[in-house]
Order: structure tokens, then sequence, then C-alpha cells
């Protein structure tokens, strides 16, 4: 039952409240005043001369004051419920009078007491709705509070989970690599007997050639874990950036004698600072990404040269280019989609991502596209000032 009340109060007081402001506050001021008069009206007939109207008046305008907004409304009751109670309930009836003695002090009392009741209510409904506002806002506060708790608590978990990723990868990769260099090795061996048939020789030359491939990918996977976990520092020093592609460019040809690639230089001096070793392997991934993806045998170039305060390494060639959804994973710095995880682009995702990881540790930029020719080209910049703020 009272669940019902509630309810219709609830309903009674949002119909209300839609009426505008003024029209509102004249209805109920009259309204109190016209029950105030009734009322003092019944009472007079059965006290005569003293009656209670004064008392009556005074609650008509603590109704009022609290049902109206302002002061204004409180204060215009109480005056005009004393001048109806000295024209209406005092002698001389129906006319206004001040000769009864007493009667100025009366009116005048009534007319503060009306005020004062008015201004108390009024303050206690500022206070009432400073009590709503705050609880809203402390409300407000409260759920803010817990969702970046429940976020907070979403992004540890995500880091633990991104950490034990890691370290899995890490574990994984550091026991691949020793038989992996092992059975490398051993092929190597048996590639320089005499005593292989041709047929053998094929399949071991397949053999070495996968084997080297997976020591990059796990060479790749320990890079990328290490440096996005912070584990490798980069450990800096002004070195040509001429001698280092010289470098990677003699470990590609080792791995793909068969691939001729192309150096072009330019007449700049490209010296900066930088951590040799891992920019080696950026340039030998880019490499090793043409020859195994592009699907061009002639045609890479490796490129150096000087823009602005950057010194630019650039892989192109003329392949069959890259896919909508491969330049937008290199743009937004993602591994590649799972849809392209065949054999077409095996391995290419783990090695962009060591990359990009590497040369954003060095504040530079890399950058992935097709050329307009065909083909791709793929594009990073070191800063020859320092890291760029």
């Amino acid at each position: 039952m009272s669940q019902r009340f509630t309810a219709l109060y609830h309903r009674l007081d949002a119909q209300f409240h839609r009426i505008p402001a003024i029209p509102r506050n004249i209805g109920v001021m009259a309204l109190f005043l016209c029950a105030a008069y009734w009322a003092s009206s019944i009472l007079i007939t059965h006290t005569g001369g003293e009656n209670n109207s004064a008392l009556v008046f005074v609650l008509a305008v603590v109704f009022i004051s609290l049902l109206t907004s302002g002061y204004f409304y409180g204060i215009a009751a109480s005056i005009i419920g004393t001048l109806c109670i000295n024209i209406y309930f005092m002698e001389p009836y129906a006319a206004f009078s001040l000769s009864r003695p007493g009667y100025p002090v009366a009116l005048l009392s009534m007319v503060a007491i009306s005020c004062v009741v008015c201004a108390l209510t009024a303050r206690v409904k500022k206070q009432a709705t400073e009590a709503v506002r705050r609880e809203k806002k402390a409300k407000a506060l409260y759920e803010q509070n817990e969702k970046l708790n429940a976020e907070k608590a979403a992004i540890q978990l995500q880091s633990e989970r991104i950490s034990i990723r890691e370290n899995i990868l890490r574990a994984v990769s550091h026991d691949l690599r020793t038989p992996l260099t092992s059975i490398s090795g051993a092929v190597s061996v048996l590639l320089e007997s005499p005593d292989v048939s041709p047929k053998n020789l094929a399949m071991l030359a397949d053999i070495k050639q996968d084997a080297d491939g997976l020591i990059v990918m796990v060479e790749n996977l320990l890079s990328v874990t290490r440096v996005q976990d912070g584990t490798i520092p980069l450990k800096k020093r002004e070195e040509m950036l001429e001698e280092v592609a010289g470098d990677a460019l003699l470990t590609t040809r080792r791995r793909f004698p068969d691939y001729p690639i192309e150096l072009d230089l330019s007449e700049d001096i490209l010296y900066l600072p930088m951590a040799p070793l891992l920019v080696k392997q950026v340039i030998v991934n880019l490499l090793e990404n043409a020859i195994r993806h592009s699907g061009d045998r002639e045609h890479i170039v490796l490129r150096l040269y000087r823009q602005d305060d950057w010194a630019v390494a650039e892989v192109r060639d003329r392949g069959r280019g890259l896919s909508p959804e491969v330049c937008q994973a290199v743009a937004a710095g993602q591994p590649m989609p799972r849809s392209l995880s065949g054999d077409a682009t095996r391995g290419m995702g783990i090695g962009l991502s060591v990359c990009q990881n590497i040369i954003k540790a060095h504040g530079g930029f890399f950058t992935a596209k097709n050329r307009p020719g065909g083909g791709a080209v793929f594009r990073f910049g070191l800063p020859t000032e320092g890291e760029k703020l």
C-alpha cells in the first residue's frame, strides 16, 4: 500500500511540475489563501470574535512557502492574509481599521512571523535541494570510481596476460633456438659431404633453408618480446648507417645467394646514434620479407638517403604488393591478421612487429605501402639529431 501511495505521489509531483513556474506558484498561493479564508469563516461562526484566523493564515503561508519557489510568494501571501484577517475576521467587519487597541502590533507581528516562517521554509528547501544535488554528485563519483576500478582491473589483467604470453614465447624461443641451430649446422656439414646424392642434396638444402627461416623467426620472437617489455636497453653509439646496411646485406646474401639485391646509396654520409645490431635486424627482416613474400627475384633494392633530419632506409620490390589488410596492420602497429597467416605471408607479421618496435624505440618512423608501378616499399627513418620528443 505504501508503495502505491509513493508511486502516486511521484506521479502527481511530476504532473504538478510540468506546469510553468509562475502560473503554478500563483495557483498554489491562491488555493491555500482561499482554503485559509474558508476555514477561518467556519471558525468564526463558532468562536465569534475570539477566532484563530491568524494561526490558520500562518499555516497557509507555511504551505505556500513549501510549494512555491523563492521568497516572494510566501511574503505576498503573509501580507494578503494579514489584510484578509483585518477586513473579514476583526471588528469592524468588512472594513479596514486599526482603531482597536493592539491591532497594529498584532498585524505587524503576524507579518513578521509569516516572513520569518517563509524565510526558514525557503532555507530548508534550499538545503534539501543541495542535499539532493550532493547525493547525485556522490553517486556519480562513486559510479565513476567503480568504472575506473573496473578499467584498472581489466588493464592489470590484460597486462598480466601479455606478460605471461611473452614469458611463454621467450621460454619456447630459447628452447627452440639451440636444436634449430644444431640442425642447421648438421645439414651444412652434410651438404659439404661428397657422399650425398643429388636427390638428398636438394632435400638437405630445403631442410637448411627451413631451419634458417625458423631460426630467424625465433630471433624475431625473442627481440619483439624483449623490446616490448623493455628488457633490451638501447645501447646507442654513433654508427654509419651504410656500414650497418652493408653488414645486413651480406647476411642476407649468405642466406639467399640466388637473389640479387641492389644497394642504392646517397652521397650523404649517414652518421647517427643507433643500436647497430637491432637496426641490422630490421634491415635483414625487410630484405627477407621481400625475398620470401613478394615473388620478385630480380628487382629488390635497398636504398639509403637523407630526408631533412632523418636518415631513411627503404626496401622496395616489384612483386605482388601488399594487401589493404597488411597496410592497415602496419599503419596501426599491429600483428598480421590471422586470416592472412597462410604460406604466402607466414612470418611476415612477426618480422614487421619486430621492425616497428625497434624503430619506435629509436624514436623513428616506419611505413609500408604499395608502389604505383607495382610492388611494395617498406621505409623507416632514424633521427640524425637524437630522438624526437
